[in-house]
């Protein structure tokens, strides 16, 4: 159960990042965004990574296996990296209309999955 919670919360935390790193491109399609500095868009962005580490810190609290979880630290950073490159992958289809998946990226993704394989392997 506790491995569930922690991906769960993991993958909250990086639809926040996500969006705080790059929906600010979005921005300049938004009417109350147009004039803003790139001073506002970094404290918006903040703003959001807090909402991102909210969620990021409790997991990889729980999650840590010195501390009663499932996942050593090294699983922990694949499954952040692996989650993160899923859910760019997601709302940049989602969001960024101009955005197409070549079969390159595909292969790119395998690999990260089979990082994610090879970390979790008991040798």
């Amino acid at each position: 159960m506790k491995g569930i919670f922690t991906i769960a919360m993991l993958s909250i935390s990086n639809i926040f990042m996500t969006i705080a790193w790059y929906g600010h491109l979005k921005f300049k399609e938004m009417d109350w965004s147009k004039n803003l500095g790139l001073t506002a868009i970094i404290f918006i962005s903040w703003g959001i990574a807090f909402a991102e580490y909210t969620f990021q810190v409790p997991a990889n609290k729980f999650g840590f296996k010195d501390n009663g979880g499932p996942f050593t630290l090294l699983q922990l950073k694949v499954i952040q990296e692996a989650l993160s490159i899923t859910i760019f992958l997601i709302l940049s289809l989602l969001f960024f209309k101009t955005e197409k998946i070549a079969w390159n990226h595909l292969v790119g993704f395998f690999f990260i999955i089979l990082a994610v394989f090879f970390i979790f392997k008991k040798w």
